[in-house]
């Protein structure tokens, strides 16, 4: 007979899925501050920094900020999967999931597209002269993520009791 416990991560390979998760997040909390100052930057600052910062947010935010945000997915799949936790066992990693999963397609579906267009309109006003674009929208996705990720942050830190219904029926 098959044995039907799930697999769990050796300690070494726990410690090394853990660090890179820890770290994905942070950097993840990090771009999110970067994306919030370049906004700022747009909203107040002089036209020429205006613009300088929509030319490189696509750039320099955008693509980091979707390999940490799959890399965080990825890194909490893996230790929800490889560790007592589980990925529904417990409400608080059931809350991150549901965290990563909703920054992650609000990334995709909605801010990567919204910086391509600014860093497009950036271009046009240098070759131009007008006006830097306007921010539009993208004064939400820092305030929105970097709260949401500082708030995953704080069920791993302070990881409420509560076990979720799925484990309790089960």
């Amino acid at each position: 007979m098959p044995d039907r416990r799930p697999r769990r991560l050796s300690r070494p390979a726990h410690r090394a899925v853990l660090l890179v998760h820890v770290a994905s997040a942070g950097s993840w909390l990090g771009l999110d501050l970067v994306l919030g100052t370049a906004v700022l930057t747009l909203l107040s600052g002089p036209p020429t920094e205006a613009t300088a910062a929509a030319l490189v947010l696509a750039r320099l935010v955008g693509p980091p900020l979707l390999t940490v945000a799959v890399t965080t997915l990825a890194s909490g799949l893996v230790l929800g999967l490889g560790t007592p936790w589980g990925l529904v066992r417990h409400g608080w990693v059931l809350a991150k999931l549901v965290i990563t999963v909703v920054l992650l397609v609000l990334v995709v579906v909605l801010l990567l597209p919204a910086l391509g267009e600014l860093s497009a309109a950036a271009a046009a006003s240098l070759d131009s002269g007008a006006a830097p674009p306007a921010v539009g929208q993208l004064v939400f996705p820092p305030v929105v993520s970097t709260t949401a990720v500082l708030g995953a942050m704080a069920l791993s830190v302070f990881k409420p009791s509560r076990r979720s219904r799925a484990r309790v029926r089960g």
